[in-house]
């Protein structure tokens, strides 16, 4: 074809030249699924549009191919050209098959990724669920815990073959894992139904595992709670999770954290907040108490003269621990006022004679809001 002749490889899959990755591989997933000859059966057009959205995607998903495009253009790709990058489609790379793998390869069930040659297989990752109290959030803690898991078999060392005898390739699919089926002038790759994409078939499997290459045991594990982690966080332990198939790399073990609720503080962020309830005769006339803060020492609260219920005093330094800093939160202390309870003759006595002294500069804000109440009312009524 005539570098002339040849369609820009942006246009052909319909994005901007600085496109990302991410763009690319959307944009060309989208096409090739709408001009896939299984589609299409029979129609030159498609057939023709197919296979110049994948010569657009095989040079531009490669940076150092991409690079030479935007500054030779499609010269830089031919014999001799500036680029110095001859071949023609599929110069260097796997052709249709590799595309595909790469990019439909979620969509068939698998990770995104090849199954590594001898059959090995990458591990599930695990979720462990840990609840710990706010006292062991605020100081950290080492923690140990027994997770039933899958491991390497001992006996075979994770090969899945009896000891002394090795796995085999499949004759299959010569070892590939997968074999090819061919459609017109495309090929199409499928996981081998022998080996299930292994490449490799075991004919005396080992006793232990039954030719798994891992078996499940609990394990102890000791996992390190920082200081100042808050509800919801996620730690990773990378290869703690199940054991690879036939030798493959294990997963990772992800601990979901949770922090039990507490009979006294209540944690936003890192400040702390608690109610305490003081007697009338306290808010009124002021005074002081103590109250035992998350680092175990004992901190003096001083309650101002005519303190109103819902008042918070600030504790400075205080809270939790910032996590992965030197810093502390705050802990902030709501005030609610007790209401006198089971009263004597005489408590009655003083009270009904406290009141009959009270004035509107006692009580403002009762006295303000009856004044109001009665002054809508008169409104009403006129």
């Amino acid at each position: 074809m005539d570098t002339m002749a040849k369609p820009d490889f942006y246009e052909t899959l319909g994005v901007a030249r600085g496109a990302d990755e991410k763009e690319l591989k959307s944009a060309f997933r989208k096409l090739a699924m709408k001009y896939h000859p299984d589609k299409n059966p029979g129609d030159a057009e498609a057939e023709r549009k197919f296979k110049e959205i994948n010569e657009a995607y095989e040079f531009l998903k490669d940076p150092q191919k991409r690079a030479a495009y935007d500054r030779f253009g499609h010269a830089a790709f031919e014999q001799g050209g500036p680029g110095g990058m001859g071949g023609g489609f599929g110069g260097g790379g796997g052709g249709f098959s590799d595309i595909f793998e790469d990019i439909f390869g979620e969509m068939m069930g698998g990770r995104g990724g090849r199954r590594s040659s001898g059959g090995r297989e990458r591990g599930a990752d695990l979720r462990y669920n840990m609840e710990i109290t706010l006292e062991e959030a605020y100081t950290g803690k080492t923690a140990q815990i027994r997770v039933p898991t899958s491991i390497t078999c001992d006996l075979c060392s994770g090969s899945g073959a009896k000891p002394g005898t090795q796995p085999t390739t499949c004759a299959t699919c010569g070892g590939a894992g997968r074999v090819r089926a061919s459609q017109g002038f495309f090929s199409v790759e499928r996981t081998c139904p022998t080996c299930h994409g292994r490449g490799q078939t075991i004919t005396d499997p080992c006793t232990k595992c039954a030719g798994q290459g891992r078996v499940t045991e609990e394990r102890s594990l000791s996992v390190n709670i920082p200081e100042g982690i808050e509800d919801g966080t996620r730690i990773r332990l990378s290869g703690e999770g199940e054991a690879g198939m036939r030798g493959g790399p294990s997963g990772d073990l992800y601990i979901f954290l949770s922090v039990r609720p507490h009979s006294v503080f209540q944690r936003e962020g890192a400040d702390l907040f608690c109610s305490v309830p003081i007697s009338m005769t306290t808010a009124a006339l002021g005074g002081k108490f103590e109250i035992t803060t998350m680092d175990g020492a004992r901190s003096r609260v001083t309650v101002p003269e005519g303190t109103q219920p819902g008042k918070e005093l600030r504790l400075r330094g205080k809270g939790m621990p910032v996590l992965r800093s030197t810093q502390f939160g705050d802990l902030y202390v709501r005030i609610t006022i007790e209401t006198p309870q089971n009263l004597s003759k005489r408590q009655r006595e003083l009270l009904a004679e406290f009141q009959e002294l009270s004035s509107k500069e006692t009580s403002p804000e009762s006295t303000g809001f009856f004044s109001r109440m009665k002054g809508f009312f008169d409104t009403m009524s006129d």
